[in-house]
């Protein structure tokens, strides 16, 4: 597939009126996992184009090219406003969390087992094991708070035990910056992976800074609060993967050619038919987006499509499923101790007691018995009889994190 080969319509005919922006949500208990997956995905990816149109708009100074973005951003944003209608009104937003963070997972291990670069590979296998560990600790607030078992949710696709412990992922922001792609020569793929995760934990990183505040107790507000500041560090991180030294105009294409590349996976892969047709239309709209783009790189900047992509036929498509334990369990059991040490990774155990990991994590835990995403394990134990919650196919790949009774904060960073 080349969506440069598509057929498209005049982009003005894209304009949507607010009927259509306001489609039949999905049923929360009917729906399947990873349709939920990508109504997230694709939430957020929109969000990114937006976001990244609009820091465009104020960094250019031609009118007419100001005008053109704004047309784009306004499509993309009808767009966003009819994913996000999808979502159902009576599923609560801690029940969207498991969601949010199903996604990252699934995501992240997909993506990561089909990288061929090792800098991505190793940043996303870092992220994923915190994404893990993330699920279940508000698993374990929203069976304490409501009394719903994350497992339904997440349609037992996805374990629901600890990872690298969430305690322990604190790391200073020195160490969130690493290598980027060199544009010109890296695989069309890799350039994908950069721009899919970086919007992706975006979204989550966005949705956790809105509602930290709105959770109705103490503790869900602190472990949304704790949590959020992870999704700022992924952010960071994959951020800085993406290659700084393109143009305005060369980063617009490529924000498009993802845009098409994710909505034409989720059209091949979606099982519900209404959804389904809102990907095919979205991806028809991209596809008009994406021949401007190329339009106007090749007035103002003088290049062309194969400038920016070389390959414009797509790679392997994004599709979720059947499942990623067994790979999550093997990243667990091989990087549980891996940690930052700014462009590099390095087994926390073998870092110095001075190292800026070490500082910044005692300053923000203090008193580690307060942390949130311990206390919420410790509440919750005691709520439930003695023992978290967990959903577990087999025993822990770690011997340490494996007692139900007590939350291990040791590994990952000795205390």
């Amino acid at each position: 597939m080349n969506p440069f080969n598509e057929k498209s319509k005049p982009i003005e005919e894209n304009i949507m009126s607010f009927k259509m922006m306001y489609p039949k949500s999905y049923n929360k208990k009917t729906v399947t996992p990873f349709t939920k997956t990508r109504v997230i995905l694709m939430n957020g990816t929109e969000f990114e184009s937006c976001w990244f149109l609009h820091q465009f708009a104020r960094n250019c100074d031609d009118p007419d090219l100001k005008r053109a973005i704004a047309l784009v951003r306004n499509q993309e944003q009808q767009q966003q406003k009819r994913i996000g209608a999808l979502k159902p009104l009576d599923e609560n937003f801690l029940e969207t969390t498991i969601g949010y963070e199903q996604l990252a997972i699934e995501l992240t291990a997909i993506l990561a087992q089909n990288e061929t670069n090792p800098d991505n590979k190793k940043a996303l296998d870092l992220a994923l094991l915190e994404d893990f560990d993330h699920l279940y600790r508000f698993a374990n607030l929203l069976k304490k708070d409501f009394g719903i078992e994350a497992e339904t949710l997440v349609g037992k696709l996805t374990e629901v035990m600890p990872g690298r412990p969430t305690i322990n992922e604190h790391r200073h922001p020195h160490d969130f910056i690493k290598r980027h792609l060199n544009a010109k020569t890296a695989d069309p793929y890799s350039k994908l992976v950069a721009g899919i995760i970086t919007a992706a934990e975006q979204q989550t990183m966005n949705f956790y800074m809105n509602v930290s505040s709105l959770y109705h107790n103490d503790i869900g507000r602190k472990l949304f609060a704790e949590i959020g500041m992870v999704e700022e560090m992924h952010v960071s991180q994959y951020e800085t993967l993406k290659d700084p030294t393109c143009t305005w105009l060369e980063n617009w294409l490529m924000h498009e050619y993802t845009e098409c590349y994710l909505y034409y996976s989720c059209m091949e892969s979606e099982t519900d038919s209404g959804i389904k047709q809102i990907w095919k239309e979205h991806f028809e709209m991209e596809v008009s987006h994406l021949k401007l783009v190329a339009d106007l790189l090749k007035k103002h900047e003088k290049k062309t499509v194969a400038d920016v992509i070389p390959k414009p036929e797509f790679p392997k498509l994004l599709k979720f499923g059947p499942s990623n334990i067994e790979y999550v369990r093997k990243v667990i059991a091989e990087q549980v101790w891996l940690t930052s040490k700014r462009e590099d990774y390095t087994d926390a155990r073998e870092l110095p007691k001075d190292a800026d990991f070490f500082v910044y994590n005692a300053k923000v835990n203090g008193d580690y018995k307060t942390t949130p995403s311990h206390q919420i394990i410790v509440e919750s134990a005691k709520a439930f009889g003695g023992k978290d919650y967990r959903f577990q196919t087999k025993a822990h790949p770690i011997p340490e994190l494996d007692d139900r009774a007590k939350d291990n904060i040791n590994v990952g960073r000795l205390l």
